[in-house]
């Protein structure tokens, strides 16, 4: 000990140091030992490749849109309509997960969803109007959220929320599952064929959820209407909603757009255009459950306001038009580690203000989300058709996730001083 506190200079240093690698292995330990893996596999599975189908119009945009002759303001709008669809669909979602569980839920949206697919395959889709309806269809996919998170937290105590939240929203990766294969397997089959081809894994998915997943006999039971309406009075209920939909909504707004971005402004093919996507996309997914984790260590508060601040800057510097693409592609990838890290920190908090009303709260919390990747992705579609360039839709967003630091900077002493004491001993906020 006497050598190695002189090569450290410092004993209180040293000690701080072993004693939190030491507790940093405790609590992965722990996590093990408590809640239910394959819950906790299937609804990342299950998420994962809802998430694949629920965005897989935006990789194989490009497509479409030169069969059916779209302009950009329509392209945009495409690619938005399933991303607002699943905001309103997980209202629903979150609703029926209390009353009926999130298995049972889980099993509804999905065969919906394989359907719906396997219909639009069959039948074509031939008109912008149809594409809009095929991307109702995808948004019961995209309300997969206010299923596969409830299905998780049910089963793990504060202290590993973020963790457990985090790996079963790393689902979000499907959106690199999209991105990377959708252009090139439509530019093989054609992208009405890779509709009906997606319900092969969609159904794979399926049965390993009814085989693994298990509702928690701790999960929330169901509560009346106007409790939900109850849970809308509170004002955090209201900024947690905001706050995601900077940070998802940022996420799945970019990850539906990049194809039709790097091809629009770069010139690039729409086969490379998703793998520079995919690239983006890849670095926001893998994080969220880092995100999670880091909020668990730190605290959702800190780790959430340094998020926003990067992402804030980078989508501010990708406003001004970078003049390469592989300058863009570094951005996105930066805003999108910031935005993906955000998410976790987001679901590390809602658990510990709203324990009880998860259900419920997922539900709102993914709809906001959702809407503000809509809004995201059609507002970049409109700033193409009447300004000529992307600029102004990500410089408002930028402005946004500003917005959002200054109201968590705002609420974070109000938090830390009125949370539950017993959630507050065991889970940092």
């Amino acid at each position: 000990m006497t050598v190695f506190v002189r090569i450290c200079g410092s004993m209180t240093v040293c000690e701080r140091t072993i004693i939190g690698s030491a507790e940093f292995i405790d609590v992965n330990k722990g996590f093990l030992k408590v809640g239910h893996l394959p819950t906790l596999i299937a609804a990342f599975l299950y998420f994962d490749l809802s998430f694949m189908a629920w965005v897989i119009l935006g990789p194989m945009a490009v497509q479409i849109a030169h069969d059916l002759h779209l302009n950009a303001a329509e392209k945009g709008l495409m690619v938005a309509v399933p991303v607002l669809a699943g905001a309103a669909f997980r209202i629903v979602l979150g609703l029926l997960v209390d009353h009926i569980g999130a298995k049972r839920t889980g099993v509804a949206a999905q065969i919906i969803v394989i359907l719906g697919l396997a219909l639009a395959a069959f039948l074509g889709v031939h008109s912008f109007a149809e594409t809009l309806l095929v991307g109702l269809i995808l948004g019961v996919a995209g309300a997969s959220f206010a299923v596969a998170l409830p299905l998780a937290s049910a089963w793990y105590p504060p202290e590993h929320q973020g963790t457990a939240l985090g790996i079963a929203g790393a689902g979000n990766s499907g959106t690199v599952l999209a991105a990377l294969f959708a252009p090139s397997v439509a530019a093989a089959f054609g992208w009405g064929n890779t509709l009906g081809l997606v319900t092969i894994p969609l159904t794979l998915v399926l049965v390993a959820f009814l085989l693994l997943a298990k509702d928690s006999p701790n999960r929330a039971q169901g509560r009346s209407l106007a409790q939900y309406w109850d849970v809308l009075r509170s004002g955090d209920a209201w900024l947690f909603m905001f706050f995601y939909s900077v940070t998802f909504g940022g996420f799945v707004g970019l990850a539906s757009s990049l194809t039709i971005y790097f091809n629009d402004q770069y010139g690039l093919p729409p086969v490379i255009a998703g793998y520079y996507t995919a690239a983006c996309v890849f670095a926001g997914s893998l994080v969220r459950p880092l995100g999670g984790a880091l909020a668990d260590r730190v605290g959702g508060v800190r780790s959430l306001s340094v998020m926003y601040a990067i992402a804030a800057l980078m989508l501010g510097l990708i406003s001004t038009n970078l003049p390469y693409a592989g300058l863009a592609l570094a951005a996105f990838v930066v805003a999108m580690f910031a935005l993906g890290m955000g998410n976790g920190a987001v679901f590390q908090l809602v658990p510990q203000r709203f324990r009880h009303e998860i259900g419920i709260m997922t539900g709102l919390v993914g709809m906001a989300g959702g809407v503000g990747g809509f809004y995201l992705a059609s507002s970049l579609g409109v700033a193409k058709q009447y300004t000529g360039n992307y600029g102004a839709g990500f410089l408002i967003f930028a402005a946004l996730a500003v917005v959002a630091l200054a109201i968590i900077t705002t609420a974070k002493r109000r938090w830390r001083a009125t949370w539950s004491a017993a959630v507050a001993g065991v889970a940092r906020i």
